[in-house]
């Protein structure tokens, strides 16, 4: 990390510093509501002395905190590109004496993905602003094994004191200062001997876990002096030991006698009431893997440990993750499966320390399963309906390491998982034996965790169509409200980009990576994403890259990621472009010329007029090397606009030639607008360099910019973000963030518009039609009609003035060229 200092005061002070030259231009900033978090939440961490004190951490969305109605606040929506590490949270540490004191380890990766080491965001107002501390090696918040912990602990007596286990072989390191500075703990030897995969060259798989978690055992000391005994878990196994303690607040360690070493061990919990520490085992570091585990309990006083693995023989294919006591309840407490994919997750809990065990589910006569929960999804119904007596499903959860019980209630439990946050009020409901039913709701509103791949607002139907990791992609009616359903129809888990008719705006194609389930990663919808089909054109191995859909809807081009561009029309098979390199990194369709694709390699700028079959090198796009992304004005044939590596480049001649627009040194992301006045130029927007990497509009084509993100929303990685501009809102702009979801930015001040109409619900079987049919044209300004499919745009008289938004000019462009306004 470059940024020293401090507050996101100063941060702000930069920017404007950076971008002195521009005028900022006031925003008001909010997620598209999805509802369900969308990503994994390693942990959840409930204060134990302040009631309704509750934060979560994600892996790479930041930190959150618990309001009093439950939902969630975000509290690193101010790191920018400069600091996007920041969403990588791989510790969360709240100050039980001083209850204002939050502490986050925050980096994203170990390996050369991230650059810059880690650091302890210190925050003395419980995270609406922080310091930073630097630490001299790197944090792993999206690395393997970053569900186990918590790595960072505040000693109870002496709050002062902080003990933080890193990654990569660096140890046990301690401050005494609040965080402020760290030094290594010279006599803590261990650094863990466990890497996921020590062959794996890009790093990610082959670095070492390091330490687990640290643990404070409060009963061994007095208040304002250090806590005496001191418990820390490292991930080693085979003849290492793993779990060690300190008798004299860190000055010497030894393993602990008679400890389990098969296993890596994942949690370790205290009860101060029972002398007893517990720990959750796992033979793989999380959060994906663990086939086999086990659950242990170490009595200090007597130092024998008890095995209590809640299931054996069969039933024990799963490792366990999370792990939680019930301070009020001495000898209950409940462990977590992780994995257990089939026939659903798994969650166990007892109230005597460990003799007996009840499961969240368990068998009757297979296939038949007694589920003692009922399934509450309102804050976000696309995840699902509740289970039935014989589904399979992994409802109840994976990758569940963060399982916790409200130190204040009983009743009140949280969990994470890799997809949201459940919970429920209603805990106690478990020990009533066969009667027992909990609730299970889902209680992650307010935590966005979507990595968003691409982002379409069409110029008619729903505000927003969404393509994001893990959850595929929604249609957005309502920016305020959870999606009913993901995208169905083909169902798989990554939709990577997506692309709309711009003379039928309501054909959609959307391209994936995952687990379809016959291998093909291209669907086609004709209602605006409310229902799909599979483009049979498609072979099994087409996967990712990006999508252009012909301006009628009847031609798709696909630069796939690993079998060059291909081209279809009609869903027939793909066949390849051999006239585009496969370096090609973006492609568009014209909006208004059924014929006529666009295509950028490095420097070099492509157009076809024969609907994809053959490209040909248009025009030259400077010094570039990198193309990001093409645009193409929604009515006007030829106004293209690209942004690469170096700069912003705009034609007016089907890229005939370009001109480079002053002041734009990189760019990234960029989109088009509803304009300011009726019948002007589309707005621009643009991720970009324009002085300082920002987020900027512009009114007249590119002349002028403002700035429109500020100190609390710098959106985190510039390069992984992807936005789109409102066709029918003037100065809305979506930004799609790698790990904090959806936003929308409206001029602050201006007034909300109404939601788009909802979605008429049909089934189609084919959603891209034969030749002869015919195909609904549209604008922004005006109603759908009929015309018949063409290759050419729909004929006008030459000499005639175009309307509003109308087309005035372009290759193969028979039409009105005299321009309104």
């Amino acid at each position: 990390m470059y940024w020293q200092a401090l507050s996101a005061a100063l941060a702000l002070a930069t920017l404007l510093h950076l971008v002195s030259a521009l005028a900022p231009q006031s925003y008001s900033w909010q997620n598209v509501k999805i509802g369900g978090g969308g990503g994994f939440v390693p942990d959840i961490v409930f204060n134990p002395s302040e009631q309704g004190l509750v934060y979560a951490r994600t892996d790479i969305g930041g930190a959150y905190i618990m309001n009093a109605d439950e939902s969630w606040t975000p509290l690193l929506d101010f790191a920018d590109n400069d600091h996007w590490n920041y969403w990588g949270v791989d510790a969360l540490a709240t100050d039980p004496v001083d209850t204002n004191r939050l502490y986050l380890a925050t980096g994203m990766y170990t390996n050369s993905w991230d650059p810059n080491d880690g650091q302890i965001l210190i925050s003395t107002n419980k995270g609406q602003n922080f310091t930073v501390s630097p630490l001299p090696f790197k944090v792993g918040g999206n690395m393997p094994g970053r569900g186990i912990g918590e790595r960072l602990a505040i000693d109870p007596n002496s709050n002062n004191i902080l003990f933080f286990g890193a990654r990569s072989g660096n140890g046990l390191w301690k401050s005494t200062d609040f965080a402020q500075t760290w030094s290594q703990v010279e006599s803590f030897t261990a650094t863990g001997n466990y890497a996921p995969d020590p062959t794996d060259t890009s790093g990610y798989n082959s670095d070492l876990i390091g330490l687990a978690w640290v643990t404070f055992d409060p009963t061994s000391g007095t208040s304002g002096s250090p806590t005496p005994r001191i418990f820390v878990g490292v991930v080693s196994n085979g003849t290492q030991e793993n779990v060690f303690v300190s008798e004299d607040a860190g000055s010497t360690w030894s393993a602990v006698p008679g400890q389990n070493n098969t296993y890596f061990p994942h949690k370790g919990v205290l009860s101060a009431a029972e002398k007893t520490l517990y720990i959750s085992y796992s033979d793989g570091a999380g959060p994906y893997d663990g086939t086999s585990g086990a659950v242990m309990k170490f009595n200090i006083s007597t130092g024998v440990w008890t095995d209590i693995t809640p299931v054996s023989g069969s039933d024990l294919y799963f490792g366990f993750g999370g792990l939680t006591l019930d301070p009020q309840r001495p000898g209950t407490m409940m462990v977590a499966a992780l994995n257990s994919w089939w026939p659903n997750g798994q969650i166990f809990r007892t109230t005597d320390g460990g003799q007996t065990w009840t499961g969240i589910w368990e068998w009757l006569s297979y296939p038949a399963i007694n589920y003692y929960y009922t399934y509450d999804d309102t804050l976000a119904p696309w995840l699902g309906e509740n289970a039935t007596t014989t589904a399979f499903t992994t409802q109840v959860g994976w990758m569940m390491e963060g399982l916790n019980i409200d130190p204040f209630d009983s009743n009140h439990w949280l969990y994470g998982t890799g997809e949201t946050i459940y919970g429920g009020h209603d805990l106690l409901k478990w020990d009533l034996g066969a009667s027992r039913n909990v609730t299970i709701e889902s209680l992650a509103d307010g935590v966005e965790e979507e990595s968003v791949q691409a982002l379409i607002s069409p110029p008619t139907g729903p505000s927003l169509i969404s393509a994001v990791g893990d959850d595929g992609g929604f249609v957005h009616y309502d920016l305020n409200t959870p999606p009913a359903t993901m995208f169905t129809n083909p169902t798989w888990s990554t939709t990577v980009d997506l692309d709309y008719a711009g003379n039928d705006p309501t054909n959609i194609v959307r391209i994936g990576n995952g687990d379809s389930s016959d291998g093909l990663q291209a669907a086609l919808s004709t209602d605006s994403g409310n229902t799909w089909s599979e483009d049979y054109g498609a072979a099994e191995n087409f996967s990712g890259g990006k999508i252009a859909l012909s301006a009628n809807g009847d031609t798709v081009l696909w630069a796939t990621s690993g079998n060059g561009v291909q081209v279809s029309q009609y869903t027939n098979a793909f066949t390849a472009v051999s006239s585009l390199p496969s370096s090609t990194t973006a492609i568009a369709s014209d909006k208004r010329n059924d014929s006529i694709f666009y295509a950028a390699a490095g420097s070099d700028f492509y157009v076809s007029v024969d609907g994809g079959k053959t490209f040909s090198i248009e025009g030259s796009l400077a010094e570039s090397t990198s193309p990001v992304k093409i645009i193409v004005h929604p009515n006007v044939t030829g106004d293209v606009w690209v942004s690469t590596d170096q700069g912003l480049f705009h034609s007016t001649n089907t890229g005939s030639t370009f001109t480079a627009i002053s002041g734009v040194t990189e760019a990234w992301a960029i989109a088009l607008g509803a304009p300011a006045t009726a019948g002007g130029y589309p707005t621009v927007f643009a991720a970009a360099n324009i002085g300082g990497v920002g987020y900027f509009r512009s009114d007249d084509a590119g002349v002028n910019w403002v700035q429109i993100n500020d100190a609390a929303h710098g959106f985190g990685s510039v390069s992984s973000n992807v936005i789109t501009g409102d066709l029918r809102v003037y100065g809305r702009v979506y930004i799609g963030t790698n790990g904090r979801g959806i936003f929308y930015g409206d001029i602050a001040g201006a007034a909300p518009p109404p939601s788009s109409t909802a979605p008429i619900a049909s089934s189609t079987s084919n959603p891209i039609s034969s030749p002869t049919s015919t195909v609904p044209v549209s604008s922004p300004s005006s109603s759908s009609h009929s015309s018949s499919a063409s290759s050419s745009a729909p004929s006008a008289t030459p000499t005639s003035v175009a309307g509003e938004w109308g087309q005035c000019g372009g290759i193969g462009w028979t039409g009105p060229t005299a321009c309104a306004g």
